[in-house]
């Protein structure tokens, strides 16, 4: 806790700190379950030097941190956090088009569906199938968002990141591992910044994707309930929602936690769930089918103050 007052104290004693600090916020306003205890100390970094000053602090007199987005892959503990929560702000929030005029960089703290948006805007294809996807640029990129056929990692050039103790580093796309829902990126690297390539494409055709997979994504997922999207990662050669449905977990309840009726993948708010209930729910649902079908189901949701 002492560690903790200092670092705040310098914070705000320093009128060269670029950015915002917001002591014991409730973590519930910023993830998409309206879930989540008080983070010790919720700071917006608005500069790369704010963003470095505070994260080699942090490192130096061992202050728990984690870096969000708009929290939606995020389940934080009733308790919350006793640490630092750290989210991007403006200089992290721009993007702009390369002069070849397919090519963008941007920051990761930008959403990802205004880069969706800007994309079709100038007839550039390549992120169709991110349309309505919730969160920012840099979450996208840590979990390679996207289908089973397309993700943002097929679309990076080079992302710049940012390590405590190691600094500031380019990383070229083919440094990175991308996987099904996962990176190889390290726990403590920021992901700051971004280069996609695109490709020009009739507007028509782009508009026609987009509304496609928009339309699907209405109709299947429960978009009008506060969630996490997707809790599991598909089995290999699998459905997650499939299982989880046929091994009767569809509608199930802890709480005012449910797996969705709507799509089996998805676990819900109701009102007032905790962030107990939908952990309990999730190991309900991994136990049931693993009982049921020999599978370990692997969550995509990150978990956060849990012990």
């Amino acid at each position: 806790m002492a560690a903790h007052a200092r670092l705040l104290e310098t914070l705000l004693l320093d009128p060269s700190f670029d950015g915002e600090v917001s002591p014991n916020e409730p973590m519930s306003a910023h993830t998409t379950y309206r879930i989540g205890g008080p983070a010790r100390w919720f700071v917006r970094v608005d500069s790369l030097r704010a963003l470095t000053r505070l994260l080699d602090m942090c490192a130096e007199r061992r202050v728990s941190w984690a870096v969000v987005g708009r929290g939606s892959n995020l389940l934080v503990s009733d308790g919350g956090f006793d640490g630092v929560v750290v989210t991007l702000g403006r200089d992290f929030r721009t993007f702009r088009l390369h002069e070849d005029g397919t090519s963008l960089s941007t920051g990761t703290g930008v959403l990802l569906s205004a880069v969706v948006q800007e994309a079709f805007r100038r007839s550039l294809a390549g992120l169709e199938f991110a349309v309505g996807t919730p969160g920012n640029i840099g979450g996208a990129l840590r979990m390679n968002a996207g289908s089973a056929d397309e993700y943002i990692g097929t679309r990076v050039t080079s992302v710049t990141v940012y390590t405590p103790g190691r600094g500031m580093r380019k990383l070229q796309a083919t440094d990175v591992q991308w996987g099904y829902r996962t990176t190889s990126f390290a726990p403590d690297d920021v992901l700051l910044e971004c280069e996609l390539s695109l490709e020009e494409a009739d507007p028509f055709f782009i508009r026609g994707k987009m509304e496609a997979n928009l339309k699907r994504r209405k109709s299947s997922q429960p978009l009008d309930m506060p969630s996490c999207g997707s809790v599991f990662r598909n089995p290999p050669g699998a459905s997650a929602a499939k299982l989880i449905d046929q091994a009767g977990c569809k509608g199930l309840r802890c709480g005012g936690a449910q797996v969705s009726s709507k799509h089996a993948n998805f676990i819900v708010n109701t009102g007032g769930a905790t962030a107990v209930d939908v952990r309990q729910l999730i190991e309900t649902v991994k136990a049931r089918v693993f009982e049921a079908y020999g599978t370990q189901l692997t969550t995509e949701v990150r978990f956060l103050g849990f012990r």
